[in-house]
């Protein structure tokens, strides 16, 4: 095998590649990248069993071939070759070490056998269909803080995925949840997608996927089977197991009666849950909310640095339906305003009952956050 391709082309190819690397060698192989080179591009592979990417770039072919090479060593040497630099790496023959050249620099890495690298792409996937890529990343980005990191609740680690009719339409939804909120979102249903079944993808697939979004094209190809799901951004092609469970039945946890509405701008309600957040060292930092026509009053303390408390007025506010005082989590309250564009809008029913949040300009996405003690 011999190649070379540009630096930068390479380097890039090998950023999306190596991060999926295993890289506690528990299993050899899977430090390594599969490399194959043929007619006038290469394919970059990489996995853990659980993901596998694969990458297709251009590249001046001189002989085709196969290869494996540590995925972490290799990204880092091209990364600190020149910008402009020609990468050229060649093979005399299998398992012989693999040299790589770039102007007075050359190198030699031992490799692996090409037939030990596992491959989870193959098979069959049969449902299929395309997604803008504006619309997956708002599936993405509205959800993805609310994944449970608690691995005893394996089947929370991940996004919910299904196709379901809202309010008389079909759509595309995505939820995710770790029992103190629920972030949920969708999206019209796009041809393809109406025999989807409800698949849970696991939170490491959902960031290397978030992390190619923005490189995107304007669509993203989806293939799923009851298994495995696979993603073609671009050039790429991500292929992920999904998660073996149940999710749980989220509508129940969705309150259809919190009638008290609280009205706020997201910046001033941010900002000021922050300073009054920013007294107490405790990781949970609860804040009080009290509510009263025309006013809401935002109060933490602390046993070791005292009390604090912030006004906003009808100047900020719209809040109609009596008093109510309420407690959160500052951290789960900045969790959610981050995903408001402008306005956010609360409703509730009282001070010990989940409360709904949405963006007031995103009727669309929604989230729901359990109260606590303060």
């Amino acid at each position: 095998m011999k190649f070379s391709a540009e630096r930068t082309t390479l380097l890039k190819a090998l950023a999306h590649i190596q991060s999926v690397a295993e890289k506690r060698n528990t299993i050899p192989i899977l430090a390594n990248v599969l490399i194959q080179a043929q007619k006038d591009q290469i394919s970059l592979k990489s996995t853990d069993m659980e993901i596998e990417v694969v990458e297709v770039i251009p590249a001046n072919v001189m002989q085709d071939g196969a290869t494996t090479a540590p995925a972490s060593v290799l990204y880092e040497i091209v990364r600190k070759l020149p910008d402009n630099a020609t990468v050229e790496l060649d093979q005399s023959e299998n398992e012989a070490p693999l040299h790589l050249r770039a102007g007075r620099f050359a190198t030699r890495l031992n490799v692996l056998s090409v037939d030990d690298f596992p491959s989870m792409g193959a098979g069959d996937f049969p449902c299929s269909f395309t997604l803008p890529v504006a619309a997956l990343r708002q599936l993405i980005d509205r959800t993805r803080f609310a994944i449970s990191t608690e691995e005893t609740r394996y089947y929370l680690n991940g996004i919910f995925f299904h196709a379901i009719t809202g309010e008389g339409t079909p759509v595309l939804r995505s939820v995710a949840t770790d029992g103190h909120r629920l972030a949920r979102a969708e999206t019209a249903l796009p041809a393809g997608a109406e025999a989807m079944p409800g698949v849970i993808i696991p939170r490491k697939t959902v960031a290397e996927l978030r992390k190619l979004i923005d490189e995107a094209p304007e669509e993203i190809g989806v293939a799923l089977s009851e298994t495995r799901i696979q993603f073609s951004v671009g050039p790429v092609t991500i292929t992920s197991k999904l998660i073996d469970g149940t999710f749980p039945e989220y509508d129940r946890v969705i309150p259809r009666n919190n009638t008290r509405i609280l009205r706020v701008g997201k910046k001033d309600f941010a900002n000021a849950v922050a300073r009054v957040a920013a007294i107490s060292q405790e990781r949970s930092k609860p804040v009080k909310m009290m509510l009263e026509p025309g006013l809401l009053t935002l109060s933490a303390s602390s046993p070791e640095q005292g009390t604090t408390r912030e006004e906003l007025d009808d100047k900020y506010i719209t809040f109609e339906e009596g008093n109510l005082e309420i407690g959160f989590q500052a951290r789960y309250l900045n969790d959610i305003t981050d995903q408001v564009e402008k306005d956010v809008e609360f409703a509730f029913s009282d001070s010990a009952s989940p409360t709904i949040v949405r963006d007031a300009d995103s009727p669309e996405v929604l989230y729901v956050l359990m109260p606590m003690r303060v």
